[in-house]
């Protein structure tokens, strides 16, 4: 009796202990993410995993912390197939976010796609903590320089598809901007089934999307994971044994398209443009040049004097035809009669001497 007694004495806590140790071996979950919720930044099905927290009421997350070795995750929790039986074509897709990066070395940012649910398997190990994982592809926004795994500079974006050893890469520097300098700058990322072309571009927070892509890349990502699920997700660590970078991320969207193969045009923006005062344009607003409007009255010009030839030039041919000219008669020979006129002169008989 004395055993049960003690038994149920400490049950609640033996039962609140336990409850507080499974909780923190489970990752961040998208219940921690309610203050995000409310945010239109963000995409709703979003979770954090490792040091990714909320900051600010969830106006923005922090991946990283200003300490070594931190890591964290944000992962969209739905997965997408790129070939999808209830579709006709391929999907494609587009996302975009805003990010900032404090000054000093880190392994910077990376955007992944890989075909399995990487964030409960999620270790913050090894750079931008995905030690493991070769299944796939990611767009770095890194600031070290590693020539071992072909980086251009500590400035860079580059492509990798399962290692980190870049396929193609982008000089941030030659857009006269710095990826860790601590401004809010912004990436668009598309993929275009049908051309089987990926292409990222770059500007700060507050300027147009770049008609140019910093860089891009040519993979055929369906016939990479066929039918499988596809997570995507945005990653950050300080593997570095000096580096207390932190990684924000303030924005971001994913969108999934599905055009026909015949088809081919611009990638869409997911969530259109944003004026400078932050509100939603369908259209993005161009500035009008003088040389522009020059060389469009040159043209109607010119294409009016074309049109007047031709008027001209065809109603020529039409009355050509439609002269007439007056008929020739054969002359025939005509008679003449001519009379003969008799002169007498009288002669005077005075004016006749003697």
């Amino acid at each position: 009796m004395a055993k049960f007694i003690i038994f149920s004495c400490n049950f609640p806590l033996i039962f609140l202990l336990s409850s507080f140790y499974f909780l923190t071996l489970q990752p961040i979950s998208s219940s921690s993410l309610k203050s995000l919720n409310n945010n239109p930044n963000f995409d709703s099905e979003i979770a954090l995993f490792g040091d990714a927290e909320p900051v600010d009421a969830g106006s923005y997350v922090n991946i990283t912390r200003p300490s070594v070795s931190s890591s964290g995750l944000l992962l969209r929790q739905k997965p997408f197939k790129f070939l999808d039986a209830n579709l006709s074509s391929p999907t494609s897709f587009s996302t975009e976010f805003t990010f900032s990066m404090t000054p000093g070395s880190g392994d910077g940012l990376l955007l992944v796609l890989a075909p399995k649910d990487f964030g409960s398997t999620f270790s913050g190990k090894g750079p931008f903590g995905l030690n493991g994982e070769n299944r796939f592809l990611g767009i770095e926004f890194d600031t070290e320089m590693n020539g071992n795994v072909n980086d251009l500079n500590a400035n860079h974006i580059g492509v990798d598809v399962g290692s980190f050893v870049s396929l193609t890469v982008g000089n941030v520097s030659s857009l006269n901007l710095e990826l860790n300098s601590g401004e809010k700058l912004k990436s668009w990322i598309d993929y275009v089934a049908s051309s089987k072309r990926l292409e990222i571009r770059l500007s700060k927070l507050g300027e147009p999307r770049p008609y140019n892509p910093i860089t891009a890349y040519g993979i055929d990502l369906l016939g990479m994971w066929k039918n499988e699920d596809v997570y995507v997700g945005i990653s950050s660590s300080n593997s570095n044994g000096n580096s207390s970078q932190i990684s924000s991320v303030y924005s971001w969207s994913f969108r999934l398209r599905n055009n026909p193969n015949s088809m081919h045009s611009l990638p869409v923006n997911p969530r259109g443009y944003l004026d400078e005062h932050g509100e939603h344009l369908s259209v993005h607003k161009r500035r009008v040049c003088p040389l522009t409007v020059l060389a469009g009255m040159i043209f109607v010009t010119g294409c009016g004097a074309l049109v007047a030839f031709m008027v001209l030039f065809l109603w020529a041919i039409i009355i050509s035809r439609h002269t007439v000219f007056p008929a020739e008669f054969p002359v025939k020979p005509v008679d003449f009669r001519y009379e003969k006129i008799n002169v007498v002169v009288e002669k005077d008989a005075d004016s006749v001497k003697m």
